[in-house]
């Protein structure tokens, strides 16, 4: 420890000045702490490569604060920083507090602040781990890869830079030494594992201090019942000693990097924490004032941590998306290009009028379709729909036609059987049998055609029969007439399928761009499947505890502790608002905290995450496959 790090108790007021001043930026989020402090290690770095180009210049001394960068930093503390808002409070794992401590926090000021740094340093310690945990996946994904999978890393998502170097490297160890792809691949391996053991090591001591937060909680969580001020300002001073702890387990990440790393810049700042001043802890002799410095030097250090914390983790995170995918990003762009210059080409730019004969021709095409098979189908439809009173209408007095052409030949043939029979025949009687006796007499008069014809009633039968097939003919019509009409929707609704179908193309394309979010947060199947993913690595976690106590292996078992609160905490962001719009929000809230408590048994809480995939809606599997 150097100088800065000593504190008596004569030099705590100026300790307090400083604890509080960097309380508020440590406050207000991560990322504006994380700027607020790297301006001055990007200043010194400048500083230094600007002397490596003039040599000349090495010998004298520049100020230690660049103006120009103390400028933006200030101007982004007072525009920028204010703006951002942390994650609200309600998105983090709550602490395994009795449910009357809260009661006991509105007691004084100081320790409602001290239930709002516990707040703090949970919810910090979570979004660590989480960038922590993203990157490890990433880097453990790789290490499981194949040779070729491993040497297409290299040559391929690192940039162009790293491109050339993969190239190069590759094209020289295939000619001169044989192993071209056995050589990257072993140097892409060194490149995975060493990111995968710093990593490893930063997250093994979050989990451990997150905790350890969590135990000295749980232990207090029943005195501050009784004895609030006392139990409070006992955690405090457990708090500082943990966050010493940290800074030893984390400064071993310092101390195992190897000497050929391939990892860009140093350690050369380690990570120091400020010491709490010499107070006693009695609660009785611990006034406001200490307290209040306590707090400020926890939000102290609490921001040195996410500082150090966001710069280690830069120099070993994955590569960014864009840097990944630089490759059809580069196509992408060159084809944009070229088609770019397609269109200037046949643009009025060039005196070409073949875009604007294009236009014309896809405006025309399109009206084309939207005018038959769309907009005629619908009119049709309409016309079908709503007009049916007049074609109802229309419809009768063909039938009365029909019924018209029916009564005279009824007449005719029964005329024609009255005189032919010489008797009188009945109003109602059958068109079938005067129409026998009709044919009967046809027959007997075509015997002698040309004189039945001139005096016989030949004639007048032929007439009948005429009137026969009229009637006839006027029935199959009506019948035809009465098909075609009903067939009409049909066939309206035949010409506006194509519009249908492309409709409905476009509203699965829509529906599965706005359900495309795969997060465990999201809507979907997808997103269901995460969030019982979680429930499973919470049960893993579990048992990965409980076998560690076994063992005896007790440092970690808390490491493994503090991987359950992670998952848990991921867990709670991911279903909360999915439980609170089916009402489940309260219970499901109260299991996931159980889950949380450090000593609940480990078969009791098996049994709450089985009840936890049977009982609750957003966390059953989906009903769709």
């Amino acid at each position: 420890m150097d100088d800065s790090n000593q504190h008596s108790p004569s030099s705590s007021s100026s300790t307090t000045a400083a604890a509080a001043a960097a309380a508020a930026a440590a406050t207000s989020s991560p990322a504006s702490s994380s700027f607020s402090s790297s301006y001055q290690y990007y200043s010194k770095l400048l500083r230094k490569r600007f002397t490596g180009f003039i040599p000349s210049l090495s010998d004298l001394k520049f100020p230690e604060k660049i103006t120009f960068l103390e400028n933006v930093s200030s101007l982004f503390k007072r525009t920028v920083v204010p703006s951002t808002s942390r994650r609200r409070r309600g998105n983090c794992l709550p602490l395994p507090l009795p449910s009357g401590a809260l009661e006991s926090f509105k007691l004084t000021p100081d320790a409602a602040r001290v239930y709002e740094v516990l707040g703090d340093i949970s919810e910090h310690i979570f979004f660590n781990l989480h960038s922590v945990e993203k990157n490890l996946q990433f880097w453990q994904a790789r290490a499981e890869g194949s040779t070729s999978q491993k040497v297409y890393f290299m040559v391929f998502e690192r940039g162009p830079r790293a491109f050339l170097d993969g190239s190069g490297q590759l094209l020289h160890d295939y000619l001169f030494h044989g192993t071209g792809m056995q050589s990257l691949s072993s140097t892409a391996s060194a490149h995975i594992s060493e990111r995968i053991s710093v990593l490893t090591s930063l997250r093994y001591s979050l989990a451990t201090f997150l905790a350890q937060v969590y135990v000295e909680v749980d232990k207090v969580g029943e005195q501050i019942l009784k004895e609030p001020e006392k139990s409070l300002t006992s955690l405090l001073s457990t708090i500082n000693v943990l966050f010493l702890d940290l800074e030893t387990s984390i400064g071993h990440v310092s101390a195992i990097r190897q000497t050929g790393s391939s990892v860009d810049g140093s350690y050369s700042s380690p990570l120091l924490f400020e010491k709490l001043p010499g107070i006693n802890q009695q609660g009785s002799q611990w006034t406001d004032c200490a307290i209040r410095d306590t707090i400020n030097l926890i939000y102290l250090n609490l921001g040195k941590l996410d500082v150090y914390l966001s710069l280690l983790v830069a120099k070993h995170q994955k590569p960014r998306k864009m840097t990944q995918h630089w490759v059809r990003y580069t196509v992408g762009a060159v084809g944009i290009t070229v088609f770019s210059l397609w269109l200037l080409r046949h643009s009025r730019l060039a005196g070409s009028s073949d875009i604007d004969n294009w236009i014309l021709d896809a405006k025309e095409s399109v009206t084309a379709f939207m005018t038959d098979h769309v907009e005629q189908p619908l009119l049709a439809i309409r016309d079908e729909l709503f007009e049916t009173f007049r074609k109802r209408h229309r419809g009768v007095m063909e039938l009365e036609e029909v019924q018209l052409t029916s009564n005279s030949l009824h007449r005719m043939l029964l005329a024609f059987s009255e005189q032919t029979k010489g008797q009188k025949f009945p109003p109602n009687a059958s068109d079938q049998e005067m129409l026998e006796i009709v044919m009967g007499r046809y027959e007997k008069e075509l015997m002698h055609p040309i004189q039945n014809l001139l005096g016989g009633e030949l004639a007048r039968a032929m007439l009948i029969q005429i009137q026969k097939l009229k009637l006839d003919i006027e029935t199959a019509m009506l019948e035809l007439n009465q098909i075609l009409r009903a067939n009409e929707i049909n066939f309206a609704i035949l010409a506006a399928l194509p519009a249908f179908f492309l409709s409905l193309v476009v509203l699965m394309l829509l529906r599965a761009w706005v359900k495309q979010d795969t997060r465990a947060e999201g809507k979907g199947r997808i997103a269901r499947v995460q969030r019982r993913l979680l429930i499973v690595e919470v049960e893993k976690k579990i048992m990965q505890f409980q076998s560690r106590i076994d063992q005896g292996l007790e440092k970690d078992a808390q490491c493994m502790y503090g991987l359950v609160l992670y998952t848990l905490d991921r867990l709670y962001r991911a279903v909360e608002r999915h439980a609170k719009s089916t009402g489940e929000w309260q219970c499901l809230r109260q299991d996931i905290s159980d889950l949380g408590k450090p000593n609940l048994q480990t078969a009791h809480k098996l049994m709450v995450t089985s009840r936890m995939e049977r009982m609750y809606d957003c966390l059953l599997p989906s009903t769709r496959r």
